[in-house]
């Protein structure tokens, strides 16, 4: 006798319960990259127990839809991608032969490798929930999209009830920035352009269009607060491309017309009144940075460079004819003088096959979802930590995209798999075989 069909409202409780799940999971993680307590001590703690908690928490959550009837068989597919991604994290650990302090170059290298096994099997969820859940209404950009959310959410309220916290004062005291020592402010205002492409995903989808605008406007209002130019300048290439989808050609005059008036009354206020013309045609002083950093401290170390997050045989670099920092503010210089020429190589052709892996997609949201977070996790790369700077959530969302742009159903179940199932989910075995 046949084995009853299941009915689909245990399923339909599983995937709500997985979509609360993976929405704290990544809240959970992402808030593991701020610093919450000014004691530095408690600080790596919360982060340690986060970070690594996190990781052991989507592994337990892949596990489950496992268990559910899903069956892992998700390739890559002729994807030089996570190769190359590979071949650059192996010469960051070869690095520490040269590295002139290995235990720090060590501890970076360790954190980009974990948050990319927590990438890697965050994706795989998404991916089996599609494949093997065709009800599925978890979404990653939902999920992604919610958790930024959250986190903002956090900040605006904390602006208010706690600003010597929450903001940061800049340019002598005369700007007060989102962020605190919390975070990065262009950091945090890169999170926000994030969250909002995200949930542009549930406007177009019309999924509860209230609610999404009034979130998308409190994350507009984090970005105007946070100060970041470079964000803003991110938001208002996400929205370009969003517009470019829309359907109704009044409706994409109308947006543009909307995005041009945004621009012209932001730009007094965002660009010119922190510093003045001098000070933005200046990159707020990097400029200087980096020229310095190319003519003094590459020429000492082209080939190779001075090991992983290294950009000095010291702890800092420092030059007669700028400031002492620790990091480049450009993921690309910064990759450059870690890893020399072979490393700028090698990250560079892996850059370009990931967007050529996201143009390539027949999906038009894929080409989307990926645009959304590499356009701004790429123009925060030209002025801060970026995607191949020192341990940051913008590494985590390109180590996203990485999984999203090389992994493939392979559709050819081996005998085993087919088995499993067969046993687990036999209303699927039969279209799956």
């Amino acid at each position: 006798m046949a084995k009853p069909l299941p009915s689909a409202a245990p399923h339909r409780v599983f995937l709500r319960t997985m979509g609360g799940l993976l929405t704290l999971i990544v809240l959970i993680k992402l808030a593991g990259f701020f610093a919450w307590n000014d004691d530095i001590g408690v600080t790596r703690i919360l982060k340690l127990v986060t970070r690594l908690g996190m990781t052991a928490a989507v592994i337990g959550a892949y596990s489950l839809i496992i268990r559910r009837g899903a069956v892992d068989s998700f390739r890559w597919r002729n994807s030089p991608v996570p190769l190359l991604y590979g071949a650059y994290l192996a010469l960051g650990l070869a690095s520490l032969l040269w590295s002139r302090n290995p235990g720090y170059s060590f501890l970076q290298w360790m954190m980009d490798m974990e948050s990319l096994v927590f990438a890697y099997y965050f994706v795989k969820c998404f991916l089996l929930l599609k494949e093997f859940f065709p009800d599925s209404q978890v979404r990653f950009y939902h999920v992604l999209g919610n958790a930024v959310f959250v986190i903002l959410l956090v900040f605006l309220v904390g602006a208010l009830v706690a600003p010597d916290v929450f903001y940061r004062l800049t340019h002598g005291g005369e700007e007060a920035r989102l962020g605190g020592y919390l975070m990065n402010p262009n950091e945090l205002g890169m999170l926000c352009v994030v969250g909002i492409a995200c949930l542009m995903f549930d406007l177009q989808r019309h999924h509860r269009t209230v609610l999404t605008v009034v979130k998308i406007g409190l994350l507009l209002l984090a970005l105007v607060l946070t100060g970041s130019r470079s964000s803003l300048v991110g938001f208002v290439l996400v929205l370009f491309f969003h517009i470019r989808q829309a359907g109704n050609p009044r409706i994409k005059w109308a947006a543009n017309a909307a995005v041009l008036l945004g621009v012209v009354a932001l730009v007094p206020l965002l660009f010119i009144k922190q510093g003045g013309l001098e000070e933005v045609l200046s990159m707020t002083g990097r400029l200087p940075f980096w020229h310095a950093l190319l003519t003094e401290a590459l020429p000492r170390e082209p080939l190779l460079g001075y090991g992983f997050m290294r950009i000095s045989y010291g702890e800092y670099f420092q030059s007669v004819h700028t400031y002492a920092a620790q990091m480049a503010h450009n993921t690309f210089i910064q990759v450059l003088l870690n890893l020399g020429l072979v490393g700028f190589t090698i990250a560079m052709l892996q850059l370009g096959f990931t967007i050529r892996a996201f143009v390539r997609q027949a999906d038009p949201q894929v080409r989307l979802l990926g645009a959304g977070l590499l356009i701004p996790i790429l123009i925060n790369s030209f002025t801060e930590f970026g995607i191949f700077g020192m341990t940051n959530y913008g590494i985590l969302f390109y180590q996203f995209l990485i999984f999203f742009g090389s992994l493939h159903y392979h559709a050819r179940l081996s005998p085993g798999e087919q088995l499993w199932l067969h046993r687990r989910r036999p209303e699927l075995a039969l279209a799956v075989a």
